[in-house]
């Protein structure tokens, strides 16, 4: 059969899918680009492979021969790049999250339906061991109907300079709170297939940690989402200290959760269940679970879910309808709780409806909605990346955060170059 043709937009976080394919007997990685010259050089390095074209700009590299493209570019930019792909013919791997505006959301989905093409979103909190497991003792009945849940992303994020370069016009640097909620909320999403209708939006205050780091947001962005079958579910992410994923399913018949706190040592994989079998009898257990994984996933990051979003959608596009994927249609399941509860926000804190966008109707009536943080998009729709209002940061700060960006990647390729 013939190889699967993959190119990669975006190689700083792209690298990871790029060294996952030296482990695949299905895919082929043929084309890279990204705008920063360094970063090419580094991939060089890294992969060694002189059958990879590099390209710095999107419009040579979308005429290059290819299948699928990683998105792994700016998280604010995917959809106008996922659209130009889609309607190019090519299936697309968006590397979170899926759009900036309702704008270009509608016009993602119109773009997906229309081309036929495979979307995914690259999720990888739903293909780590833990929610791999939370969502196989879901579907097998195991807690009964979900009735809450609790999930959060802890990022202390404390090395800022690498993901925003000290840019004080770069997406991390001006982004509302509650926009990153796909690593908290989704695996929850992708576990009871259940689809959010309202949400409720709170953030903690913009302070001095914060503004240090370049960031004019609220320290953190917290969910309260109404699922369509009455079930709640709260949800944090932010910068709080610390590092925490961790998820938390009540239903029916008992409750599973993951291991809280120091997942980079291991526990992970680990899950906490408690089942009733019936209303007079408890059993406590710990399932621990160590997924079995091939080679390409035990190198590859996030615990070897960054391998799993590629080898399972090559595994759809191979004929299996029911592989692992994240469509377009759950992709916005994960993503508009937070983008509604920071409307919500704006609104005063009241509950607010998320739009279904399966329904042509529903979707279309946000056509014209450019509401987001980014001047240069929303128009005169433009959000305060606060609800209390956009602060004001000295410039001094980023000036240490660009230098520090500076040593680190000046570092990076002299190890590079001398492994």
């Amino acid at each position: 059969m013939k190889k699967f043709r993959l190119g990669v937009f975006g190689i700083y976080r792209g690298i990871a899918y790029a060294q996952a394919t030296r482990f695949s007997e299905d895919v082929e990685l043929v084309a890279i680009c990204d705008k920063l010259g360094d970063q090419i050089e580094k991939a060089k390095l890294r992969l060694k492979n002189d059958k990879i074209t590099y390209y710095t700009t999107f419009d040579e590299f979308i005429k290059h021969d290819m299948d699928i493209v990683v998105l792994a570019n700016y998280a604010t930019e995917h959809a106008p790049f996922a659209i130009r792909c889609l309607n190019a013919g090519m299936h697309v791997i968006s590397e979170l999250e899926p759009c900036q505006t309702m704008k270009e959301a509608v016009e993602l989905v119109n773009a997906a339906e229309k081309s036929g093409k495979t979307y995914v979103l690259a999720e990888n909190a739903c293909y780590n061991g833990s929610t791999r497991e939370m969502k196989k003792l879901y579907r097998e009945g195991k807690i009964g109907e979900f009735l809450y849940g609790e999930c959060e992303y802890i990022h202390d994020n404390c090395d800022s300079y690498r993901y925003n370069y000290g840019d004080p016009d770069h997406w991390r640097t001006r982004m509302y709170s509650t926009f990153y909620c796909t690593h908290s909320l989704g695996p929850i999403i992708h576990a009871t297939g259940l689809r959010p209708v309202s949400v409720t939006g709170f953030e903690l205050p913009c302070t001095e940690k914060t503004m240090r780091r370049g960031k004019r947001a609220g320290l953190a962005g917290v969910e309260m989402v109404t699922l369509e079958n009455g079930s709640i579910v709260h949800s944090v992410h932010g910068s709080l200290p610390h590092y925490s994923l961790w998820w938390c399913m009540h239903g029916e018949k008992g409750t599973m959760e993951s291991a809280r706190f120091n997942t980079q040592y291991g526990n992970g994989a680990r899950i906490f269940t408690n089942i009733y079998e019936d209303e007079n009898v408890n059993e406590d257990n710990v399932v621990t679970y160590l997924p079995k994984m091939n080679e390409g996933a035990k190198n590859a990051g996030h615990d070897g879910a960054d391998f799993y979003v590629l080898d399972n959608l090559i595994d759809y596009l191979k004929g299996n309808k029911n592989a692992d994927i994240i469509d377009i249609y759950e992709a916005f399941d994960m993503f508009l709780p937070g983008m509604f509860a920071y409307i919500s926000l704006l609104k005063g804190g009241v509950p607010v409806e998320i739009p279904d966008m399966r329904d042509k109707a529903a979707r279309e009536k946000w056509k014209d909605y450019t509401g987001c943080t980014d001047p240069a998009v929303a128009g005169d729709m433009l959000w305060p990346t606060h609800h209390n209002g956009t602060p004001d940061i000295p410039y001094q700060y980023y000036e240490a955060l660009q230098k520090r960006w500076k040593d680190f990647s000046e570092n990076e390729k002299r190890k590079l170059e001398n492994d």
